[in-house]
């Protein structure tokens, strides 16, 4: 359902009662209230819903979860930091349904920062922070359209993110997740720089040589070559969970409605913030 998220609720309830499976643009709504109509509406229909996070399907984002999990070699996730930007041009903010409160009314947060929160989500197996704290100097055009900003989240066991997303900087698309023992890192999360293959850094244990004059061991590089792009792979899970459905008798998979649920909770926490003058907002699930 490629609309602007201002409509998705009218439409993905409409499609919904029609009996339709439902692969929707991100954000999935305006806030979570929307989201729990819509969510509703398939699960009283009894169809499949799944928002269009691409990267989530990618082969290279199973590799880094065994990574996380690793407890040896990655140990306790601590800190998170993601980043997805990029610049656009004066067209762009004058025109784009992104920059219309009655198109795409959450501008760069849902474009880009929907990413950024899920990812922090991601490496934290999907638990929820206990606070959000939108960052200082978030920029808003005329029509209080969301252009940049950033958030620190943190959790109750001393966890903490930050992200920064924003349609006013360079290209830049990062996770850093750090451990105890390692680091994850990539630069290319949401789109990879080539299609045929992704890859990513992977630091275990490492400290510094004995004259302080270099690291050991070196943090690794993995690249996964794939025979599929990531939204052919999205589509192909949700084909397969729509399939299950029709010829198994299967109930609709509520693992893709729950994650993007936290997503949208953690999202409103941060426009609560911006509103709230850069206030803590507590998430309640």
């Amino acid at each position: 359902m490629p609309l602007p998220t201002t409509l998705h609720l009218k439409w993905a309830v409409l499609i919904a009662q029609k009996k339709k499976h439902l692969l929707t643009e991100k954000p999935v709504a305006l806030n979570v209230a929307e989201f729990d109509e819509i969510v509703r509406a398939c699960e009283e229909n009894g169809v499949q819903i799944m928002d269009g996070t691409m990267w989530m399907h990618h082969p290279r984002t199973h590799k880094m979860k065994e990574f996380l999990q690793d407890k040896q070699r990655f140990g306790q996730l601590k800190t998170v930091n993601s980043c997805f930007t990029f610049f656009t041009d004066p067209d762009f903010l004058k025109n784009d349904i992104r920059v219309k409160p009655d198109l795409d009314a959450l501008g760069a947060l849902g474009d880009a920062g929907w990413y950024g929160i899920r990812s922090i989500l991601w490496a934290a197996d999907y638990e929820l922070p206990k606070t959000v704290t939108a960052l200082q100097g978030a920029v808003l055009n005329e029509a209080g359209v969301i252009l940049d900003c950033g958030a620190s989240l943190q959790w109750e066991d001393g966890k903490k993110a930050t992200f920064h997303c924003s349609f006013l900087t360079s290209l830049t698309m990062n996770i850093t997740a750090i451990g105890t023992h390692g680091t994850l890192h990539l630069t290319d999360f949401v789109i990879p720089y080539q299609e045929q293959e992704a890859s990513y850094t992977a630091s275990a244990k490492p400290g510094f040589n004995e004259l302080v004059t270099g690291w050991e061991p070196l943090p690794s590089e993995h690249t996964i070559t794939v025979d599929l792009p990531q939204e052919v792979c999205m589509v192909r899970e949700f084909a397969t969970l729509v399939q299950n459905i029709k010829k198994k008798g299967a109930k609709p998979d509520m693992k893709w409605p729950t994650i993007s649920r936290k997503t949208q909770l953690v999202l409103d926490a941060v426009k609560a913030s911006i509103e709230k003058g850069f206030e803590p907002v507590e998430i309640v699930n």
